[in-house]
């Protein structure tokens, strides 16, 4: 059965990094794994692979899981092959899915997940879930062999999601942005993440986790609140 959590963001208000999200990645890894692979493939732009470990390893080893990033291993599909878990970090979604495509590495992961290997992503990580990367918030400043993604899950989702302008803004707002996306794509739906808030994939469902309620945006302007703590059939939206 899969076990997928597709995080929003590894922040929340001003909490430090991952502080948030201690009951949400035991939800998924707890009596399942003792170590997982990290995938830093979203980062390693203005800071290195290197230092993206040793930001993300210590919250792990305080949960008693072992971490060790994919970048340390000569063969990143034998390292897939052989992980007991996966996390993918956020950064830049486009620069992670070309590198992911460049590794080899998509098709063996989206095996290995449909066959229950656990996977943990935030932000970027959580874009790739999905069918395509095209609700991502990212600029792309890679371009990769494709727009299509781990397909997961039968739909798209929207991390970090906000609602509204901030003062002075002219540019669209983040609900209109996904009515151009729905308007192009009537066939699809998005579900919007806000912050802190996750989506935990088991099998054919999904429970929302967190303090907020997630967002469900249908073609024409609906909008479904998704409420904290409630589970709904992946195939119902």
């Amino acid at each position: 059965m899969k076990q997928i959590l597709m995080m929003s963001s590894s922040r929340k208000g001003n909490l430090g990094f991952l502080a948030h999200a201690d009951d949400q990645v035991h939800a998924v890894l707890r009596g399942r794994v003792k170590s997982v692979l990290f995938v830093p493939y979203a980062g390693g732009i203005t800071f290195s692979y290197d230092e993206y470990e040793a930001r993300v390893k210590p919250m792990f080893d305080r949960l008693g899981y072992g971490l060790e990033s994919i970048h340390r291993h000569q063969d990143a599909r034998a390292a897939i092959e052989q992980a007991q878990a996966v996390v993918v970090g956020g950064g830049n979604t486009f620069a992670l899915l070309d590198r992911m495509y460049n590794a080899g590495i998509v098709g063996l992961l989206r095996e290995r997940v449909n066959a229950g290997m656990p996977y943990v992503g935030w932000s970027a990580g959580a874009n790739v879930v999905c069918p395509t990367i095209r609700t991502t918030n990212d600029m792309p400043i890679v371009e990769p062999p494709t727009l299509k993604a781990l397909n997961l899950i039968p739909f798209q989702v929207n991390p970090h999601f906000i609602s509204g302008k901030p003062a002075g803004h002219n540019g669209e707002s983040r609900e209109e942005r996904l009515a151009e996306y729905l308007a192009i794509n009537p066939d699809e739906s998005v579900v919007g993440i806000p912050e802190g808030t996750a989506l935990h994939v088991q099998g054919e469902n999904a429970t929302v986790l967190g303090e907020f309620d997630a967002l469900h945006f249908r073609q024409g302007g609906a909008v479904d609140k998704i409420a904290t703590g409630s589970t709904f059939a992946l195939a119902s939206i």
